[in-house]
């Protein structure tokens, strides 16, 4: 009897490990379904510390406006995605293809992954390249294209972004865009980009939008922004 009471003991127990490693590993394949389905989209890191682009733009603005706006665009798309035939989808494609609160929170991820890598700590200047021949062709010079973008982005009403974009033969346009709107949705491509929610400068110049506008000129990142055309 002992023996046979030290066999079944024995079973019990394996049987109960080979249970539990089940269990533990069918928990571990959920988290990771789970990480991965929150990890899907994410914001672009910032290539400069938080206080690297004061005082045009505050330490405590970037905190709020990329720790947390940007940040809710992601936890926001990651969730409305699920089940849905953007689940697997590129930023790219969503943006494109998307509506409604799905659109809404790609294109905020899109515009606000290529408005904060515009920037760096000490930049300014002018464009470069080839983009530079296209604004001086195109405008007669590049003061003449800041102003006539710093007037775009004034005049658009409400919260929304003011563009620099190409089409497919290199033409360049400013496009004045509504709440999350991006000019890829026309088929052309985004240059740069100046956010004119008021979550942006309200902090740094209350509402003074067109001094935060005149501002941004001189923190641009021209390399990458010429890179782009």
């Amino acid at each position: 009897m002992k023996k046979i009471h030290s066999i079944l003991l024995t079973g019990l127990f394996a049987l109960t490990l080979v249970m539990c490693n089940n269990v533990t590993a069918k928990n571990n394949e959920n988290n990771n379904s789970k990480n991965n389905v929150n990890m899907k989209f994410e914001k672009v890191a910032l290539p400069y510390e938080t206080d690297a682009l004061e005082p045009v733009i505050g330490k405590q603005t970037v905190e709020l406006h990329y720790g947390k706006h940007h940040q809710a665009y992601v936890d926001n798309l990651n969730k409305l995605v699920v089940g849905t035939k953007f689940e697997d989808a590129d930023l790219e494609t969503v943006v494109k293809e998307s509506d409604g609160a799905i659109f809404n929170n790609a294109g905020q991820i899109y515009n606000h992954n290529l408005y904060f890598t515009s920037f760096k700590k000490n930049g300014g200047g002018e464009p470069k390249g080839a983009l530079a021949e296209a604004i001086n062709s195109q405008y007669g010079s590049f003061e003449k294209f800041k102003e006539e973008f710093n007037a775009a982005g004034v005049s658009v009403f409400g919260s929304g972004w003011v563009w620099l974009a190409k089409d497919a033969s290199g033409k360049l346009s400013i496009e004045k865009e509504s709440n999350a709107g991006n000019p890829i949705t026309k088929g052309l491509t985004p240059i740069l980009g100046f956010d004119v929610w008021e979550h942006s400068y309200y902090l740094d110049y209350q509402n003074r939008r067109a001094d935060h506008l005149k501002a941004l000129w001189s923190i641009i990142d021209w390399d990458v922004v010429s890179a782009r055309y």
